[in-house]
């Protein structure tokens, strides 16, 4: 190489290129690192022979170790439940109320529970029970359907208006607006006597006053006692909710209680019956039961 092609300074040869004046030398890789490299390349080689690597149009090379990732898992998995056996007979075979008293039964019970309800009930309720909007929370004491073992356990199984199972929960509100039970007037008399229940304030655009919530009562008492009760606290065997509680599925302001009374929603859980195994459901029952507000 000639001496233009040599860096003045270090006398080691350059690219030959230039940017404002200062030369590229061409040094050569370390040693070190080129053997890594060789190295690494090497093994990578290796571990395509040994092990499943390329795919293919039809497949993928199986690798002279004949290794399967799904076999070793599904081996573990076995394993695993296997570990686990004595543990969900015994659940299997007792009731929510002696798991909840057994030590040790309870303790597993809960930690099956908790992955139970995170991989299936907290997309709806919220990691903990913490409830989203219309989906109502776990966590507190405010029940619909009842919040004790055997009552949370049979609304898991059989789910909230769930078409698939005969022996779902089951309540319909009626369509007090939308069928013409109730006039608009009336409607608003009785979402003013509704909020009263619970101390809620009144909407000011809705001009509630002493004489419409009385008004509201009266039709209250006409329509709503049989499944809500003459004091509004709800009914746990039709599913009718506590109106005095403040606490509300879909809002407790004006306009949201109007539109329920109006055309109400329904929300609808599965039945998990059918999907989860009994042990499992007992599990979740004792799990949703200690997360704060259970009965």
């Amino acid at each position: 190489m000639s001496d233009i092609n040599k860096d003045e300074l270090t006398g080691k040869p350059t690219t030959g290129h230039v940017w404002d004046g200062i030369q590229e030398l061409n040094n050569p890789l370390p040693k070190w690192w080129l053997t890594v490299l060789y190295a690494c390349i090497a093994f990578s080689v290796l571990w395509w022979v040994l092990y499943p690597a390329i795919p293919g149009i039809s497949g993928y090379t199986k690798g002279v170790l004949g290794y399967d990732q799904r076999k070793v898992y599904s081996e573990q998995a076995a394993a695993a439940a296997e570990a686990q056996k004595v543990w969900i007979d015994k659940i299997s075979a007792s009731t929510t109320e002696q798991i909840n008293g057994d030590a040790e039964l309870l303790n597993f019970a809960m930690s099956g529970g908790k992955a139970i309800f995170n991989e299936n009930c907290a997309a709806c309720h919220a990691p903990g029970g913490a409830g989203r909007p219309a989906f109502p929370v776990l966590a507190d004491d405010d029940w619909i359907w009842g919040g004790d073992l055997a009552q949370i356990e049979q609304t898991i199984r059989h789910g909230v208006r769930a078409t698939t199972d005969d022996a779902t929960r089951m309540n319909i509100m009626p369509n007090f607006g939308t069928d013409g039970v109730l006039t608009p007037e009336q409607i608003a008399d009785v979402a003013a006597f509704v909020m009263s229940l619970s101390g809620e304030k009144s909407d000011p655009a809705a001009a509630a006053t002493p004489e419409s919530i009385e008004r509201g009562k009266q039709v209250f008492a006409d329509n709503c006692v049989a499944c809500h009760g003459e004091q509004g606290k709800g009914n746990l065997e039709l599913g009718a909710p506590n109106l005095t509680d403040s606490i509300w599925l879909y809002g407790g302001d004006a306009k949201t209680i109007t539109a329920q009374i109006t055309k109400p929603r329904h929300g609808v859980m599965p039945a998990w019956e059918g999907r989860l195994t009994d042990a499992q459901i007992k599990m979740l029952a004792v799990y949703v039961h200690a997360l704060g507000g259970g009965q």
